[in-house]
């Protein structure tokens, strides 16, 4: 099923078939982002507000990557997407040409990820296709792969596919390969888990977090206080985020 590009006049997105939207941008503000889900998944800033190189499995219509371009400018973004028609289609949402510090690749996220060892420091899943999350970004051997490719104290933020029953598989995954240091935070559309796992011993801590929120939002037209606030609410009731 090749995807396509709906226009309403007020908004592009990206379908596969007439009902189910993979992607959206606003035609007046093209960097923002509309779902709440991908608001969310940047609250990996609130864990590494400066890094260095950001790895994002599966591009849609850019959302993620647009955003990571714009608000976190000293960053080296590298998307991959294995679907060529996909990748395709980037003008149509205003996906910047590849740079020096901005580069889409045509690959399998699964296999690319395979390759890479200590190579970033946040890496933010959102691979999907027709029908859902394939089996490849959500086996056990992926995942231990991507804990292997983030550097120490890296982040992984996750869009489970919870109405496709791949939360129940993805999170005690992620779990194990995160060594049980791992978030699950609901979006505010209510519609999308959101696994945040993080690389290292250290436990982070909370009042600083609270803290840079507020720093982000500053900058930022994201509630990252409310993020903080859920992620602390979540760790605290596992026993992997108590101090050493």
């Amino acid at each position: 099923m090749r995807p396509f590009v709906y226009d309403d006049g007020e908004e592009v997105s990206l379908r596969f078939d007439i009902r189910a939207v993979q992607s959206a941008m606003h035609k007046h503000l093209p960097f923002e982002l509309v779902f709440s889900y991908t608001r969310l998944m940047m609250g990996f800033l609130l864990f590494r507000p400066e890094p260095r190189d950001i790895l994002i499995i599966g591009l849609g219509g850019g959302s993620l990557s647009k955003y990571c371009y714009r608000h976190v400018p000293e960053a080296r973004i590298v998307t991959v997407e294995i679907n060529e028609d996909v990748i395709a289609l980037r003008d149509q949402f205003g996906i910047p040409p590849d740079d020096e510090r901005f580069t889409v690749v045509h690959a399998d996220g699964a296999e690319y990820v395979a390759d890479c060892y200590d190579s970033a420091d946040v890496i933010l899943l959102d691979g999907y296709d027709a029908d859902g999350v394939p089996d490849a970004l959500c086996s056990q051997f992926f995942f231990n792969r991507c804990a292997q490719a983030l550097r120490d104290d890296g982040v992984l933020v996750s869009n489970a596919d919870e109405a496709g029953g791949r939360l129940g598989v993805c999170e005690p995954r992620l779990r194990k390969a995160f060594g049980g240091k791992l978030m699950a935070v609901t979006s505010d559309s209510g519609f999308n888990q959101i696994l945040f796992a993080l690389k290292g011993e250290e436990t982070p801590d909370w009042e600083t977090l609270r803290q840079r929120a507020v720093q982000l939002e500053a900058s930022q037209n994201l509630n990252f206080q409310a993020m903080a606030l859920k992620l602390s609410a979540e760790a605290e009731a596992n026993p992997a985020f108590r101090p050493i």
